[in-house]
């Protein structure tokens, strides 16, 4: 079995660190890098019920998509709900490591395995890393459809494809609209209208879309709006990652055995359809 520390090196080279935004926290969270690892969960947040599984499963790695600690903390008191997460770590011998926006700009990376999880064809990064000469590298994906759909038919396939949450699929723009292109960020993505214009899509799938950046998008040009909740649009990535560890597994005989958490950390636990206005068309 490998030690702890030959697998961080190993998910390092994956997701290196330094390509992670200035404001992020990536990396070891806890963990004695000397340990021997037998067995990897996977999870996007690192929260109590995450930290459980991980015991029950006998992982001694847990490694997640978001951080634990994104802002400074003077304290990891069990009385604090981060703190009983490290508690819960550290009784049970278990690490945490965190690939962040440093996997967001991987290759493959989060917006890969939410595109590939859609069965769109990515013709290239939508906003490309500059230090990346192959082009490859960056946030967000430029994709194609593999046959031309409506924005019903497609915001349909979405919710088939990405894991249920009580948020579900919204849309904004003609529900007949034809679609032929399309751009994905997996997680949060307004902040990226300027790059999905210039893109010339017909369509952008992210997260957490908000009221103002998204009406004024649509207020730019006839752009379909796919909006998923934030954590179904990042799952996919896990999934990805795991494999990406086993081939990794495999090529150094450590016999990792790998798991990905399908627990819903999703926030929101319930949706009430509201009446609709008449004017408002449906999917």
């Amino acid at each position: 079995m490998p030690a702890l520390n030959d697998v961080l090196a190993a998910l390092d080279a994956l997701w290196p660190p330094e390509r992670a935004e200035q404001w992020d926290a990536v990396g070891t969270v806890c963990g004695d890098p000397d340990a021997e690892v037998s067995r990897v969960l996977f999870a996007v947040d690192p929260v109590q019920e995450v930290a459980d599984e991980a015991v029950r499963l006998g992982a001694d790695l847990l490694i997640t998509h978001h951080p634990l600690y994104l802002r400074g903390t003077t304290t990891v008191a069990a009385s604090t709900f981060k703190g009983r997460v490290v508690h819960t770590l550290i009784k049970n011998d278990i690490a945490l490591h965190v690939a962040h926006t440093n996997a967001d700009r991987a290759d493959p990376g989060v917006s890969d395995a939410l595109a590939s999880a859609l069965g769109l064809r990515i013709t290239g990064p939508l906003v490309p890393d500059p230090a990346d000469p192959a082009g490859r590298r960056g946030l967000g994906r430029v994709c194609e459809l593999d046959r031309p759909q409506t924005l019903r038919e497609f915001a349909e396939r979405a919710a088939e494809a990405l894991p249920a949450t009580a948020q579900g699929i919204r849309a904004a723009g003609d529900p007949d609209r034809v679609l032929r292109t399309v751009a994905v960020c997996g997680g949060s993505g307004d902040s990226l209208f300027a790059e999905v214009r210039a893109a010339g899509v017909d369509a952008y799938l992210t997260a957490d879309l908000r009221h103002h950046p998204s009406s004024e998008a649509r207020e730019h040009s006839d752009l379909a709006l796919v909006d998923a909740a934030h954590w179904a649009t990042e799952w996919p990535w896990t999934e990805q990652a795991a494999a990406q560890l086993d081939e990794i597994s495999d090529r150094n005989g450590w016999g990792l055995r790998t798991h990905v958490s399908r627990t819903v950390t999703d926030p929101w636990t319930a949706h009430a359809q509201a009446h609709a206005p008449a004017h408002a068309a449906s999917l």
